[in-house]
């Protein structure tokens, strides 16, 4: 008996209680599993996130409003970028410090010019503190996927509380699954079978995340 026999004949003994007519859009999915986990505060769900995406290995900054752009600017100038790639609808005040010159997100860009592109400067859908997870969902300010994954250096600006939930579950609620969808733990990183990390194999090598407070969507600095 080959290894196909036995593992097509282990699936028919674990199907062979269900009706030959079922099919499994016509199934129930059961859903009643914890959404919440444990109580925290707002503050205490952001310190969280900051802790796990620490524990990732990404670099976490903080920040208010009115000194994001410094901020921005002071980071990208530190790693020498010279060219960012910037989604359409990112706020135009967050990149006023920064003298890197501005790649627009452009369908017809190749990957071979994102290569080429020192950093990327996004926001974010909704920060996962649980697990330490970014996710985009190709929104105004986050462009498409390809623009966070060719780049070496990705720059992520989470909006605190607001963006912040504890779980994955709480996370999907806020989420359409229609939307491309890209969960981020961490900078880009794999293992070979001797355990030997590598990073920036399939996405940027360093992530950064500023937690923005006071910066909500249509804010602009008094200065």
């Amino acid at each position: 008996m080959s290894s196909r026999d036995v593992v097509l004949g282990r699936v028919r003994r674990a199907l062979a209680d269900v009706p030959g007519g079922e099919r499994p859009e016509r199934v129930p999915v059961r859903r009643d599993y914890r959404r919440v986990h444990g109580s925290r505060t707002a503050e205490e769900t952001v310190e969280l996130l900051a802790e796990n995406l620490a524990d990732y290995r990404a670099v976490v900054h903080r920040s208010d409003a009115e000194e994001l752009a410094m901020l921005i600017g002071t980071l990208l100038a530190a790693r020498g970028v010279r060219t960012v790639a910037v989604p359409p609808g990112l706020e135009p005040w967050w990149m006023a410090a920064a003298d890197a010159t501005r790649v627009p997100d452009r369908a017809a860009a190749t990957a071979r010019e994102l290569d080429a592109v020192d950093s990327v400067v996004t926001g974010c859908a909704v920060a996962v503190a649980e697990t330490g997870t970014l996710v985009l969902d190709a929104g105004p300010d986050q462009g498409r996927r390809r623009i966070t994954l060719v780049p070496d250096h990705h720059l992520c600006v989470v909006r605190v509380p607001d963006q912040v939930v504890g779980s994955v579950p709480e996370a999907l609620v806020r989420l359409d699954p229609r939307r491309p969808l890209t969960w981020i733990s961490g900078p880009s990183a794999t293992s070979d079978i001797e355990l030997d990390r590598v990073e920036g194999v399939h996405g940027p090598r360093t992530l950064e995340v500023i937690l923005l407070t006071g910066g909500g969507a249509g804010f602009t600095p008094s200065r």
